[in-house]
């Protein structure tokens, strides 16, 4: 099948077909994602808390970022790959920004990068596009800014809330982002601005009518220990291994395993 691009992504929901988003942060989650026909891989900061054992997307750093982002490339051919630039790597200024985007797309080979924020952030959004930087938008919940927004709480519920999303949709798009992620917002406000935008929206947590769906590896396979309530769990892989790996240890300490045959 052909390599999905970012035109790939803009003309399918033109012609209103969802595409498909998953994170994976290694070469094996990233060849099955492939191999089922996602169209767009994110290496997410999430690995931070459901890889790496972190409370926050917080402490993951760029180099950290662009080596999971480097063997998720290496393992896929079709999917769009999008690397989240992680907390810290890109706020301080839209040269900064530059600088960590041009790492992540040279040392990974990765077809684009990440960024939370709207309104505020739209200046460096248009700063990498002019430059050659392929830019998704994240708003809504916003996962680094956790801190600031109270924890992972519903986001755009009052009027006000609602017109300040609404203006940093407009805003990443007039500034050149390829698409944006909402995260976490009322289904109705999710449609509204899908059908405002000129750009693809990537809902999570915020309804059907968004241009595609993302959620996250670990959520939709039942790895996490909790899910998020708008993130159900296809299958229950948890509890799963965890019976693999207990019925392997009760066979180890009952002397079932090894077995008496030869290994060739």
């Amino acid at each position: 099948m052909k390599k999905v691009t970012a035109m790939t992504i803009v003309a399918m929901a033109r012609q209103g077909k969802k595409t498909v988003w998953l994170t994976a942060h290694d070469a094996s989650s990233a060849s099955l994602a492939s191999l089922a026909g996602v169209d767009v891989i994110l290496v997410g900061d999430s690995l931070a808390m459901t890889t790496l054992g972190y409370a926050t997307t917080l402490p993951v750093s760029l180099a950290q970022m662009i080596a999971h982002a480097t063997v998720v490339v290496a393992a896929t051919s079709r999917p769009w790959v999008v690397c989240d630039l992680p907390f810290g790597s890109y706020q301080t200024s839209p040269e900064q920004a530059y600088s960590s985007s041009v790492c992540v797309l040279q040392q990974s080979g990765c077809d684009a990068v990440k960024l939370e924020g709207g309104v505020l952030m739209a200046p460096t959004i248009r700063f990498l596009s002019e430059r050659g930087i392929p830019v998704v938008a994240h708003i809504g919940l916003m996962p680094q800014s956790v801190k600031q927004q109270g924890g992972y709480r519903r986001q755009g519920e009052d009027e006000y809330a609602a017109a300040r999303i609404k203006a940093d949709a407009q805003a990443v798009s007039n500034a050149g982002a390829l698409a944006v992620v909402l995260e976490c917002i009322p289904d109705a406000l999710a449609a509204e601005i899908t059908a405002t935008l000129s750009i693809p929206t990537v809902g999570i947590g915020a309804g059907a009518q968004c241009d595609a769906q993302i959620l996250v590896w670990h959520d939709l396979l039942g790895l996490s220990e909790k899910n998020p309530p708008f993130a159900p769990a296809y299958l229950n892989l948890r509890q799963t291994i965890v019976d693999g790996i207990a019925q392997w240890a009760d066979d180890v300490r009952t002397q079932q395993f090894p077995g008496t045959k030869p290994c060739n």
